[in-house]
Order: structure tokens, then C-alpha cells, then sequence
């Protein structure tokens, strides 16, 4: 990629978050149509958490693959690829007439978001080559976060009001083309200095693993065990063949050589903890408000606000430490803010009264906006430039699994308690449970991040460079003294 200027970098980074914008702003606009997609398609809760994750899923298959692909034939040729299919998608959402219908389009938009996030951040990546601009970047990148949970719900909300829960999809169209036209002009093509090979056997056997155990967690409270545990046996098998076939391929799709790095590691814990914690409070949140407190989509997405504004306010903050001082402390913030603000839902049941809800909601804001810069950063600093797609790919996959398991587990846990009964007599007891997870996921944040961000951990990252740098140019060699 050529050396570009400072505006040129900050207008290529505008770009590139435009794409985390729709793709983020997609989820906290569905979250808050809930309510009215179920009684429109007149669907369980189970139909629910395949209207989300149909899309988490999908995204997380197929991020990896999506990112190596961007490293071997262009970043900026997938990235459009994926603004134009994420376009389709939305739109075939917004006319589908059942939720089987619903489903499948939003794993089309799926498809296109996979070509979006990643492929984005390696962008960034290769753009901002100076650690604390880089870090400070990364920071602007998940402010984004916080502008979607904050834009997310209110126009949502409106849209529902007025229009109807299709229309939540239409605000991706404009976005979309504005981002497609900008990319085109202004963003450079990069590629990774030797193309890696497709992997589509590592590819199947992570599709299998996701699909198999998602699909066991969400129908078990409703099909029983003895449906749901052949996917559970499955995703079990497919996770030991991964495992296996991977750490013997040349080129494997995920590179385990990474998780010798204990950040990296952490990185990709932390991220699918934080992430499924997010998933579950949305979740619980969203149907809390309008089908037991009865309020109108508008007025629960105003009541999301103390959450969306501490995380928009805590990214770009939690940015700058990561640059200045490293990923401990934003870290340990985040894990100690989230895991309090769901033991107030635990124990206090904090949803029961306004002041303990609000406080509950701006504490899992301050934890979320603090959490994404580390994940981030971690997550690609110290691997080879050749390798920052499929790192970055790998983050952004633990991101996605994390939300997809979080809904899956939360909203089983949460049918199972409410069963044949009404939302309004049973919620709050029956969400008990989800909130304990939620709990337990902002304390594995906390210890992950307190266990991986030492000198240490450090030390491996270091080494676990050295061997891939060292790796690279040996193959780098072996290829160009065969031609």
C-alpha cells in the first residue's frame, strides 16, 4: 500500500467505518423491532434468536475465510464486494414474507457483512503503521460501537412507530452506496505480500461447528434433549477434526501458531465473553421493556440511551489508553463494570425500579466501550503485516460467535423459565438465570484481562511473532527457489 497522507489516512479510516456503522447499526435497529417482528410473523421466541442469529452465525463462518481471501486477491476489491451484497440483503429483508424468508436473507446479508468488518480493520491495519495512531484509530474504529447503540434504537424506535420493522432495513441502502462510491474513489488496493491457498475443508468444519452447536442450544428448551443432543455430538466432532486437520495444514484457515500468544489468546476469550454478554443484555433488555413494561419501541430505545452514550463516550477513551499505556486497564474497567452491572440484574433485580435499571445500563455501557479498542489492538499488534487479515478475521469471529452464543444461551435459558406462561408474569424470574451469565461473562473479561496483559504475556506475543516472521520467510524462500 503506498504512504499516504495524514487526510487521506483519516479519510480512508471515515470509510472504513461506515461499513462497522451499518453492519453494527443492523443489530441494535433489529433488537428494538423484536417485539413487533414477533407479532407481525407471529413467531416463538426460538424464531426470535434465529432472526439474529442467522446473521451472527453466518458472519462468523465466514469472517476468516472472508479475510484471507481480502489478503490474496485485493482488500479493497472484497470490501466493495461486501458493501453490494450487504445491500442486497437488506434489501430482501425488508420484503420477506415469513420468518423463514426472514432468516435466509439475513444470512445473504451475512454473507456481505463477512466481507466488511475484517476486511476493513486490515485496512486500517496496513493504513495507520504507527502503533499509538494506530491505537488511537482503532479507538475512533469502536467509538462506532457506541454511535450504532446510540442511533441504533432511537431510529429504530421511530421507524418501527411510523413505518413498520421493515423499514429498518432501508437505512442500509443510502449508506451503503455513499460507502461503495467513497471506497472506490479514495481507498488504495492492498494485498498481503504472498497469497495464502483456500482451506475449504477447515471452512466446512467451522460452518459445521457454529451452526451444529447453536442449533442444540436454541431448540433444546423446545425440541428436547434427544433432538438437540446429535448437534451437540456434531459440534463435537467437528471441533476435534478442526483441531486436528488444521494444526497439520501448511496454510490452515485458522493458524493455531497464533494462540501461542497469550494476548492473542486472551484477546479471542475476552472477545467472545464481552460479545455474548452484549448479545444476552440486548436480548433480555429489548423484550423487558416493550413486552412487560409495555413501552413503545421509541420510548425503549430512549431507555437504551444509558448504556449507547457511556459506550460511545468510553471508546475513544479506552483507545487512547490502549496507545499510551497498554490494554491492562481499560480491561480490568471493562470487566469489572460488567460484571457488576449484571449482578444488579441478578441479585438486585435492578430491571424492578428506574434508578437500579439505569444504573445497571450505564455500567454495561462504560464495560462495552472500554472493551473493543484492547480486543482489537491485541489481537493484531505484533503479528506479520502478511498476517493482519486473518488476525483481525479471527477477532472479529470470536466478536460474532460471542453474540450469537449469548442470544442462544440467554434466550434458551429465558424460554425454558417462561415456558407456556406470559412474558409479563414469569420475565423476571425466568431471566434471573441469563443475567448470572452475563455476570460471569464480564468476570471472565476481568481475569482474562488481568492474566493476559502482563509482562508475560508480552513475552509470548513476542516470541509467537518471531517464530510466524521467521516462519514466513522461510516459506517465502522455499517458494522462490522452486521457480
Amino acid at each position: 500500500m503506498p504512504e499516504l497522507s495524514h487526510g487521506r489516512r483519516l479519510l480512508v479510516l471515515a470509510i472504513c467505518c461506515t461499513s462497522l456503522l451499518i453492519v453494527s447499526l443492523d443489530n441494535t435497529v433489529l433488537n428494538v423491532a423484536l417485539p413487533s417482528l414477533q407479532r407481525d410473523l407471529r413467531t416463538t421466541t426460538s424464531g426470535l434468536q434465529w432472526a439474529i442469529d442467522a446473521y451472527t452465525l453466518v458472519l462468523a463462518s465466514l469472517l476468516m475465510l472472508a479475510g484471507s481471501t481480502a489478503d490474496r486477491i485485493g482488500r479493497k476489491r472484497v470490501f466493495m464486494a461486501g458493501l453490494v451484497i450487504f445491500s442486497l440483503g437488506s434489501l430482501l429483508c425488508s420484503l420477506a414474507p415469513n420468518l423463514e424468508a426472514l432468516v435466509a436473507f439475513r444470512a445473504v446479508q451475512a454473507v456481505g457483512g463477512s466481507m466488511l468488518n475484517p476486511v476493513a480493520m486490515s485496512i486500517i491495519t496496513n493504513t495507520f503503521t504507527d502503533p499509538r495512531e494506530r491505537a488511537r484509530a482503532i479507538g475512533a474504529w469502536g467509538a462506532v460501537v457506541g454511535i450504532s447503540m446510540a442511533a441504533g434504537p432511537l431510529v429504530g424506535g421511530l421507524l418501527v412507530e411510523s413505518v413498520g420493522w421493515r423499514s429498518i432495513f432501508w437505512i442500509n441502502l443510502p449508506v451503503g452506496l455513499a460507502a461503495l462510491l467513497l471506497t472506490l474513489r479514495f481507498v488504495p488496493e492492498s494485498r498481503a505480500p504472498r497469497a495464502r491457498r483456500p482451506d475449504p475443508v477447515g471452512q466446512l468444519l467451522v460452518i459445521a461447528l457454529f451452526g451444529s452447536l447453536t442449533y442444540a442450544i436454541i431448540e433444546a428448551p423446545h425440541a428436547g434433549l434427544p433432538t438437540a443432543a446429535p448437534f451437540a455430538g456434531l459440534a463435537l466432532a467437528a471441533l476435534t477434526a478442526l483441531l486436528w486437520y488444521e494444526s497439520r495444514r501448511r496454510e490452515p484457515l485458522i493458524d493455531l501458531r497464533f494462540f501461542r500468544s497469550a494476548p492473542f489468546s486472551g484477546a479471542t476469550v475476552i472477545a467472545v465473553s464481552a460479545f455474548a454478554a452484549l448479545g444476552g443484555f440486548l436480548f433480555l433488555s429489548t423484550l423487558y421493556l416493550q413486552n412487560v413494561r409495555g413501552l413503545s419501541a421509541l420510548d425503549a430505545g430512549l431507555w437504551m440511551l444509558p448504556m449507547a452514550v457511556p459506550t460511545f463516550l468510553c471508546a475513544p477513551l479506552s483507545g487512547r489508553l490502549v496507545g499510551g499505556r497498554g490494554p491492562r486497564l481499560p480491561l480490568l474497567v471493562a470487566g469489572g463494570a460488567m460484571t457488576v452491572s449484571g449482578l444488579l440484574f441478578a441479585v438486585l433485580e435492578a430491571e424492578t425500579a428506574n434508578p437500579t435499571l439505569f444504573l445497571g445500563y450505564v455500567l454495561f455501557g462504560v464495560g462495552f466501550g472500554f472493551v473493543n479498542a484492547p480486543i482489537t489492538n491485541t489481537a493484531v499488534s505484533g503479528m506479520p503485516a502478511a498476517q493482519a487479515g486473518v488476525a483481525s478475521a479471527v477477532a472479529s469471529t470470536s466478536r460474532q460467535l460471542g453474540q450469537a452464543l449469548g442470544v442462544a444461551v440467554v434466550g434458551a435459558v429465558l424460554a425454558a423459565g417462561v415456558g407456556s406462561s406470559s412474558y409479563a408474569d414469569t420475565f423476571v424470574a425466568a431471566a434471573r438465570p441469563g443475567w448470572w451469565i452475563i455476570a460471569g461473562c464480564g468476570f471472565a473479561v476481568l481475569v482474562v484481562g488481568a492474566a493476559t496483559s502482563g509482562r508475560w504475556a508480552r513475552g509470548t506475543a513476542r516470541r509467537t511473532a518471531e517464530r510466524l516472521e521467521s516462519a514466513e520467510l522461510r516459506q517465502a524462500a522455499g517458494v522462490g527457489a522452486r521457480r
